[in-house]
């Protein structure tokens, strides 16, 4: 077994020359493809829930399973390095949603009301919506690239998710790849990674069992194992996505199925906890969300939500401090502990940042003259972007954005001069994002956007429209540079070009510049937004963050709960640093997720929680060390049925399984769309 840095293995080294130093025609075109299909889901869930996926597992999945078919036909076959490219552009492509504010600024914008901005509401039209997009596309992409010497090669962060990526692409190609018996168990296993020293079995570990056939069989078998491996994944996939797309397809048609009122059962009626936003929507994105995320995330949102919906929101409505309708973002419960939500987002973010920074001098004051280069695992310098791509890149995009910024807003909202200042803040804020991601897999984008509100309240007082854009700029910023690092991260550990990688991603990102304006201005123009369908509670946090830091007072009472939560929060921080490696600090609750949990309704979080309890007990259950089919299968014929997909699927298996869930909404959503569109009847 080899360390995650060294997943590069042999059989890499042998492939084409042309695969190691060019993206490919082929994998780029499959990446926006899947890229714009993945696109239009996020923006599906993130106006409904502002929650948004990188997808960069779920693309490179999709991306081998369009090639498998047509491998012995391809004259060059599909190999991880493709594959790495394909899910660079893809996620490029994916996520541009948040990365240009249409789950959250743009919105924003919409909400405002005369006594936010003099005339009111900013509704962007659509040229206005693409210049806006070009605008904060590609100034991320040019931060990242500097930074990769330092936090990948040098200090190897983790980045789990790229690391997760880079197992997952190991282990879809890793018999086509190496027919060698005696290469083939290093190609497909990894060794337990510590994080916060404590030893976590990686996500895509394949059974010992599997590896057992591995170094006992020959070359047909392993063929012949493959297949049956890979036909298993392809049927859950296949399966799993139909499953979701059918009740997608039924919740039109019965919209009911969506707002189920169960604890309207449980109290037998005499409390209606449905009118307090409790029911449960069972959605399979939402569970394969969940299955994504992981209990310990999970559990913190519903923590969030049991404080938030069950407990403060009705001692705010009977106390009379939010006396208006419950679900009513001004007067209502609803929009009073959102406030609550917003201090511990912003407390968790801030002191995370600065104990990310305060990491970073210190390892730059130990290691300040440590700086040869020699020795360093990386490709060679014609594989890497060069520097006067970075420079030039970063001073046009710099430029570009300044300029788009006047055409989209005008220069009495945003002068040249804060434009200028907003991009620096969001270049330096990107580079704690980054680190963050890299020591904790969160990018903390959310939180870096309101630091760069709080900080332009100070320098342009009372203007909240100017406030939001800056915040976007930086929220742009932070995004597209953590994105760009984690799939140079997934690149690195598999030997792939970051020449490759960074065109993928500008050809992605310019891309979905189109992708992403035309969905929002679609679902802008089928469905009230916000409204019923999408309510966009991220865009109301955006709105009143802006309102808070520019002097709008607080709803009643509620600054105390918020200084309060927000203290709380920053101590489980300090404790989770002070005590890295105690099994008992992941007990402790995510203050990000704790958020979500409170300013999305009940529903957003049950069936998640549902997806976590599913990845936990799968886990659990792949990990038993028992031998495969030692039981009477006549006396347990569901453990009979399941046996194989835990031994040749693993724990990679749940993982497509939530891949197909999430992909089937968010692509039957678009179909949704056309029929309310054509006015199809439903009931």
């Amino acid at each position: 077994m080899i360390e995650n840095d060294n997943i590069k293995m042999k059989f890499l080294q042998e492939n084409h020359l042309y695969e190691n130093s060019h993206f490919t025609f082929r994998a780029v075109i499959c990446g926006l493809i899947i890229g714009i299909l993945m696109c239009f889901s996020n923006m599906y869930f993130g106006l409904q829930t502002g929650w948004i996926s990188m997808m960069s597992l779920q693309s490179s999945l999709l991306g081998f399973a369009i090639f498998k078919p047509f491998q012995h036909l391809l004259k060059h076959k599909f190999s991880p390095i493709e594959n790495v490219v394909l899910q660079t552009t893809a996620v490029a492509t994916a996520t541009m949603p948040l990365a240009a504010g249409f789950v959250g600024v743009i919105p924003a914008m919409e909400l405002m009301t005369k006594e936010d901005n003099p005339t009111g509401a900013v509704i962007l039209n659509g040229r206005q919506l693409l210049l806006w997009s070009l605008a904060v596309a590609f100034f991320g992409v040019f931060f990242a690239i500097p930074l990769r010497k330092q936090t990948i090669i040098r200090e190897r962060l983790k980045f789990p998710s790229g690391t997760a990526t880079a197992q997952m692409i190991s282990l879809l190609h890793h018999q086509q790849q190496q027919p060698s018996s005696s290469i083939a168990p290093r190609v497909v296993t990894l060794r337990k990674r510590k994080i916060h020293n404590v030893e976590q079995q990686p996500l895509l570990l394949l059974p010992q069992q599997q590896l057992q056939d591995y170094n006992t069989t020959d070359n047909h078998q392993h063929d012949s194992s493959f297949e049956y491996s890979w036909s298993l994944k392809l049927n859950g996939l296949i399966a799993s996505f139909s499953l979701s797309s059918v009740y997608t397809l039924l919740s039109y048609f019965i919209p009911i199925i969506n707002t189920l009122p169960i604890f309207n059962y449980l109290t037998f009626g005499f409390v209606d906890m449905r009118a307090w936003e409790w029911y449960f929507t069972p959605s399979f994105s939402y569970m394969g969300q969940g299955i994504i995320m992981g209990l310990p995330t999970t559990l913190s949102m519903l923590l969030g939500c049991i404080v938030g919906w069950g407990i403060l929101s009705p001692v705010a409505y009977f106390a009379g401090w939010a006396p208006g309708p419950i679900h009513d973002w001004k007067t209502g419960s609803k929009g009073w502990i959102l406030w609550i939500s917003l201090g511990v987002m912003i407390a968790e973010s801030c002191v995370s940042l600065l104990v990310v920074l305060a990491r970073t001098v210190i390892r730059i004051m130990i290691t300040k003259y440590e700086t040869d280069d020699i020795g360093l695992d990386d490709v060679p310098q014609d594989q890497q972007v060069p520097k006067i791509v970075t420079i030039l890149g970063l001073f046009v995009s710099t430029l570009s954005c300044i300029y788009l910024v006047r055409i989209v807003f005008g220069p009495d909202v945003l002068s040249e001069s804060m434009t200028l200042l907003a991009i620096l803040v969001a270049m330096f804020l990107s580079i704690l994002g980054v680190r963050a991601l890299g020591e904790t897999d969160l990018n903390p984008v959310s939180g870096i956007g309101k630091i760069s509100q709080v900080f332009f309240a100070a320098v342009m007082p009372g203007g909240i429209l100017a406030n939001l854009i800056a915040g976007g700029i930086a929220e742009a910023g932070a995004q597209q540079a953590g994105d760009l690092m984690q799939d140079l991260k997934t690149g690195h550990l598999l030997g792939a070009s970051p020449k490759a990688q960074f065109y993928g991603q500008m050809i992605g990102s310019f891309a979905s510049v189109f992708v992403a304006t035309g969905a929002y201005a679609l679902y802008r123009t089928v469905y009230t937004i916000p409204g019923p369908e999408f309510p966009v509670p991220t865009a109301q946090v955006w709105l009143d963050m802006s309102r808070l830091v520019n002097g709008h007072p607080l709803p009643p009472h509620v600054s105390e709960f918020v200084f309060a939560f927000a203290i709380l929060f920053t101590i489980f921080v300090f404790i989770k640093e002070l005590f890295q490696g105690q099994r008992w600090t992941r007990f402790i609750p995510q203050g990000i997720a704790f958020a979500i949990g409170m300013y999305n309704p009940p529903n957003f979080t049950l069936a998640r929680v549902l997806g976590g309890l599913i990845m936990y007990f799968w886990t659990q259950f792949c990990e038993q060390r028992q031998e495969p089919y030692m039981y009477d299968k006549h006396n347990n014929k569901l453990r009979a049925w399941i046996e194989p997909y835990r031994v040749v699927g693993g724990k990679v298996f749940i993982i497509i399984i939530a891949s197909g869930f999430v992909l089937g909404e968010g692509t039957f959503a678009i179909v949704n769309m056309m029929m309310r569109a054509l006015n199809v009847p439903h009931l």
